[in-house]
């Protein structure tokens, strides 16, 4: 019998502490791992101990710290998959995922300290709910546990331009957490740096679009996941304590370059027809006035929003042929139904910083 499908925009209250029947279902946490052995010496021992119903993985990148040697002699339990060279997030996780036999993934940044409990919220809403296909927890700074984290903070939308934001962070505001989002709610797309998925529709979709390299990557597959008729959640029951920039820091301008060109490159393959041909140029007229902000502080910023422009002209066409390919296979072109405006003018003219505000 199928589980019961979960209305749209109802608010579920899930305790943490509930003991429910047993699914038997097999639960692997995979970290992908590139140089982080100082991420792994503070973490992955939390992580163990705290995921006592999973099997635990790390996935490396070609590490050249002495990751996977630090491991081996640490943590004998944990197994290894060694990718040998620096696949980025996409291209690591899909091959990685490949070896790892469980009904639900985990994907689990090296950088992330979990809390006990921390994975039970998240498998009851699969397991009770079969359109519900992927779940993020609660994320917090771990440098400042009062305040929500850049990626992914209380779950995610998109604006109508493509341009992603959180519950608990806009832009670069992050909201105090005051219990305002403890909430367990629908949300159009779930963070990767903490991201339990089915396994099944994470291979049935292709996994992570490999050109991505890193960033937005996982908006592009909960944008799937929605156009395929299945939803994204946030358990607010569960949280984590995320560092972030573990590999790539804030100010790196490849940062900086991925987001732009993966935001491009998601807006084409995922909008209609007839509403990218205004959004798409309002969205590269936008990033060039973001682009001429940040020569004032950082040029090379500027520079990497012309290479991600440049990238996305040169590779227009293998773009519209992914385009073309998800019309074919997935259901439709769903978008975020949260917020329909446009981020920018909501935040940098009428002022709106905070998720309630940008609602009201």
């Amino acid at each position: 019998m199928s589980s019961p499908a979960i209305p749209p925009n109802q608010t579920l209250s899930i305790d943490s502490q509930t003991v429910w029947r047993d699914a038997g279902q097999a639960i692997a946490v995979v970290i992908l791992n590139y140089n982080g052995k100082k991420h792994l010496e503070k973490f992955l021992g939390t992580v163990i101990n705290y995921s006592k119903n999973a099997k635990v993985i790390v996935a490396d990148n070609g590490s050249t710290d002495g990751s996977l040697d630090f491991i081996a002699k640490n943590y004998p339990s944990v197994q290894l998959i060694d990718n040998g060279v620096n696949l980025g997030f996409c291209g690591g996780y899909n091959v990685a995922l490949k070896k790892v036999t469980a009904d639900y993934y985990i994907l689990l940044n090296n950088d992330v300290e979990v809390t006990e409990d921390w994975i039970l919220p998240m498998q009851k809403l699969l397991d009770e709910h079969a359109d519900i296909a992927a779940v993020q927890p609660k994320i917090l700074s771990y440098r400042n546990k009062k305040l929500f984290e850049y990626a992914g903070a209380g779950g995610g939308f998109v604006d109508a331009l493509g341009y992603p934001f959180c519950r608990g962070r806009l832009f670069d505001h992050l909201e105090e957490d005051h219990g305002q989002y403890n909430d367990t709610v629908p949300v159009f797309w779930a963070t990767g740096a903490c991201l339990m998925v089915r396994s099944g529709l994470f291979h049935e979709l292709g996994g992570f679009d490999e050109d991505f390299f890193a960033h937005m990557e996982e908006i592009d597959l909960c944008w799937k996941l929605n156009r395929n008729g299945y939803k994204a959640y946030y358990a607010g029951g569960s949280v984590v304590y995320h560092v972030g920039g573990g590999t790539l820091s804030v100010s790196n301008p490849n940062k900086t370059y991925f987001n732009f060109r993966n935001g491009l490159d998601m807006l084409i393959k995922h909008q209609r027809g007839g509403q990218l041909l205004w959004k798409l140029p309002l969205r590269v007229v936008l990033d060039w006035i973001a682009g001429l902000k940040f020569l004032l502080k950082s040029p090379a910023d500027t520079w990497a929003v012309l290479r991600a422009h440049f990238n996305i002209l040169f590779h227009l066409g293998r773009i519209m042929r992914k385009r073309g390919e998800l019309k074919r296979q997935l259901k439709g072109f769903p978008v975020s139904e949260e917020f329909d405006g446009i981020l920018v003018y909501s935040y940098f003219i009428r002022g709106r910083k905070t998720y309630k505000d940008l609602l009201s």
